[in-house]
């Protein structure tokens, strides 16, 4: 029999519990441009970020989807199961920043003076919004595999792929934090925080490319494990000492001010951006901690490219 026999579109990319999740997003992604477009509108940065990862994600479930459909995903060398779940763990945390921070600035108990049609319609771009979050972290649920000790093909399907995911999210927080109003270029010593969030964003940023491409072998002659083992603890010492430095340097009564300036206008005040920062530099410290110790436990098997989708 040919093997090449068969339908040529791909029946599990929409009878599957993953097409299913797939079919929810475009759905209701969908339904939260449409509403924004519609009535329940935007402004400002904040709702620019919200429309922007709407619109990113929307059209990457759209490309995703169509790709499996087709099947033409088996022609990119790529790892498919790796960049899937790369995609749906990233929209996830888009989708969740985007459910906070729309409602914070833009939802209201009380009717705006445009009418109470657009706050219904900006409340209704909220819940639509969390249920795609939902779907999204169905279809990293649905991909999900491996647990500590067993060999991993998919690597971004992990505790430890899903951590990098996170880290690099949380870096972008770090990053925007910086651009606004930061001062970081006061000090030296807060320069060298800079570089550490830039060097271990990178390293981060490398290694999930290398595992999206497949390039799991060997690195400098290191076997691919021992290189993200060695990897997350230079990132672990890095953000150790920079979490330090910066917390001093910014909140010491010798460099900085240890309380807000009580003249210090909201979102503007220099000193909620040092806030923002030493907090997710401890949060990414953790992250990066928790990588650690599940990575020591971990073996990689080098996957054949394309690897077929989970369902």
């Amino acid at each position: 029999m040919d093997p090449q026999a068969g339908p040529y579109l791909n029946k599990r990319a929409l009878c599957s519990p993953l097409g299913a999740a797939r079919v929810c997003q475009l759905a209701l992604g969908c339904a939260v441009i449409a509403l924004i477009a519609h009535g329940a509108g935007y402004s400002g940065s904040h709702g620019e970020f919200c429309m922007a990862a709407w619109c990113f994600c929307f059209a990457m479930t759209v490309v995703i989807f169509f790709l499996d459909a087709t099947r033409l995903y088996s022609c990119l060398p790529i790892s498919w199961d790796n960049f899937t779940v790369t995609c749906a763990a990233f929209a996830t945390l888009m989708y969740v920043t985007a459910s906070v921070v729309y409602p914070l600035f833009f939802v209201r108990s009380e009717c705006p003076y445009e009418g109470c049609h657009i706050r219904n319609f900006r409340i209704a771009v909220t819940v639509c919004s969390i249920l795609c979050a939902v779907s999204y972290g169905a279809e990293v649920a649905t991909l999900y595999r491996a647990k500590p000790g067993q060999a991993v093909v998919g690597y971004m399907a992990t505790v430890s792929g899903l951590l990098k995911v996170v880290q690099g999210f949380v870096a972008c927080i770090i990053f925007g934090a910086l651009a606004n109003r930061s001062e970081y270029s006061r000090y030296e010593a807060t320069i060298y925080c800079v570089v550490v969030y830039s060097f271990c964003f990178a390293l981060t940023a490398v290694v999930v490319l290398m595992t999206v491409c497949g390039r799991t072998k060997t690195v400098l002659c290191i076997p691919f494990e021992r290189f993200m083992v060695v990897c997350t603890l230079l990132e672990v010492l890095l953000y150790l000492s920079a979490s330090v430095v910066w917390t001093v340097f910014c909140f010491d009564s010798k460099y900085g001010s240890p309380e807000r300036p009580y003249h210090c206008p909201r979102g503007k005040c220099p000193w909620d951006s040092k806030l923002v920062v030493a907090v997710f530099s401890f949060v990414n410290l953790i992250l990066y901690g928790a990588d650690l110790l599940y990575s020591q436990t971990m073996r990689f098997v080098s996957p054949r490219l394309p690897t077929a989708p989970r369902v």
